[in-house]
């Protein structure tokens, strides 16, 4: 098997969450809601610190339940705070809250995260098939038009850079490399 320059002699976790997870359309909100998350706290950090505090955040942030985390208030915030497990930054703990409570919001309403990122792209996922990892862009139009309409819409920490790792992340661009054959051994 090959795999992607990133995940080619990573640790079991990089591996399992590059075979299994990245660029594997999923359509789940709690997932969409998590990997937002995640993409918020990686700004800055390598994915692999992310991917081992993976389930610290879960424990932390109520395994992402969207209502559950829209609850937290300036306590959880000062708890969190003092989790070592997770990233203990204000700012994106705060905005992390504040994303979910736009979230419920949104559920409120109808809406869902899923269905208004994959209008986007029509439901269908945008399948790109770089050569090298070089050719793979930090963000590219469709993460800034998504940046863009979602600061509009109230969320916060979702510059296209971010955006671009989650759309990356939720499948909804698939950017494994054209050499790697292990893309998609998984679904979500």
């Amino acid at each position: 098997m090959t795999r992607c320059d990133w995940a080619e002699n990573a640790d079991e976790v990089m591996t399992h969450y590059h075979d299994y997870e990245w660029g594997v359309p999923t359509k789940d909100e709690r997932e969409t809601f998590e990997l937002m998350t995640l993409e918020m706290m990686q700004a800055g950090l390598s994915w692999q610190t992310i991917l081992n505090k993976r389930q610290s955040f879960k424990a932390a942030f109520a395994d992402f339940k969207v209502d559950q985390v829209a609850l937290f208030d300036n306590a959880d915030v000062d708890r969190l705070m003092h989790d070592a497990g997770i990233i203990r930054n204000r700012l994106k703990i705060k905005d992390t809250i504040h994303n979910a409570q736009q979230l419920v919001k949104w559920h409120a309403a109808g809406k869902t995260m899923n269905a208004y990122l994959w209008a986007f792209v029509d439901g269908r996922p945008v399948v790109n098939r770089y050569q090298t990892a070089s050719e793979v862009p930090a963000q590219t139009a469709l993460s800034q038009q998504v940046s863009k309409a979602l600061k509009k819409a109230g969320f916060k920490f979702v510059g296209p850079t971010i955006v671009q790792s989650w759309l990356e992340a939720l499948g909804i661009l698939d950017d494994h490399l054209a050499k790697c054959t292990v893309n998609h051994l998984g679904k979500k």
